[in-house]
Order: structure tokens, then C-alpha cells, then sequence
């Protein structure tokens, strides 16, 4: 009995189907909050405001990344890769960079979400990942998480 033979013209046609069916990963899973103002004092940088990038994109690290304070200063890729709102998330392929000021367990605006894998995103930062216009409001969000 001979094995069947699968199309070799099939093959690149698969191959193309299921790359589009999903995104690639590219670090850690976690979860978002939304940081909000007063965002000083921080437990990285006390109340010194020249150490906020300039660009408002940065966040404050749960206790899987805090790591006794040495992320402290590390810059992160994140993207947003659901949310329990669907189709919240601006686009699931971008991504931003953020820097880590505070220690969200101590940090003035607490999280939501206290367990497993957090970064509390500052407002700017969660505005460019999510869609909060409209509809039920977002609060947390699943994210990917790179150090860079």
C-alpha cells in the first residue's frame, strides 16, 4: 500500500493561511494597568521629574519584573494583545517603549490587578496600546513584554 503524496503546490498556500492567523510572541505575557497621576514621588527616582522620558511612555514594574529595584531605569517593548473589551486593543502589532520609574506596589496610583506579571502604564502609554473612546471602559489589559 503506498502512502499518499500531499500537493507540493498546497504547502505555500498553508503556510501562508495559518501565518495570518496569528502574531508572533516576541517576550513575556503579563498584564496592564492604567497609571495615573501624582505620579511622583517614585520609588526609583524619588521626586525627581528629569528622569520621565519625554515622551510621558513609561510604567511602573509588579513584583515579577521589580526584581529589588534593578529594573529600575530598564526600558521595555510592550504591546497589547487583548483586553476583556473586544477589539480594544489599538493595533495588536504595535508596539511602544517605556521606561520604569516606580515599583507599582508602592506607587501613589495602585493597580487593579496585584498578582502574577504587572505594569501599571502611564496614561499616555495606555492611550497609545488601547481604544478607551467609547464604549465600556478598559482598565486591564494582556500584554507582551520585552526588555530592551
Amino acid at each position: 500500500m503506498s502512502t499518499p503524496k500531499f500537493p507540493s503546490t498546497l504547502f505555500p498556500i498553508l503556510i501562508f493561511f495559518f501565518s495570518e492567523l496569528s502574531y508572533p510572541c516576541f517576550g513575556d505575557v503579563g498584564a496592564a494597568g492604567q497609571y495615573t497621576s501624582p505620579y511622583i514621588p517614585t520609588e526609583c527616582y524619588s521626586d525627581d521629574p528629569s528622569e520621565f522620558p519625554s515622551n510621558n511612555l513609561f510604567a511602573a514594574a509588579g513584583g515579577g519584573i521589580w526584581d529589588n529595584g534593578a529594573a529600575c531605569g530598564r526600558q521595555y517593548k510592550v504591546r497589547c494583545i487583548s483586553t476583556p473589551v473586544p477589539a480594544s486593543c489599538v493595533d495588536p502589532e504595535a508596539t511602544i517603549q517605556v521606561k520604569i520609574v516606580d515599583y507599582a506596589n508602592t506607587a501613589v496610583s495602585r493597580p487593579e490587578v496585584t498578582s502574577g506579571t504587572i505594569m501599571l502604564l502611564s496614561h499616555e502609554a495606555f492611550d497609545v496600546l488601547v481604544n478607551t473612546t467609547g464604549g465600556a471602559p478598559t482598565t486591564t489589559i494582556n500584554i507582551e513584554f520585552q526588555q530592551v
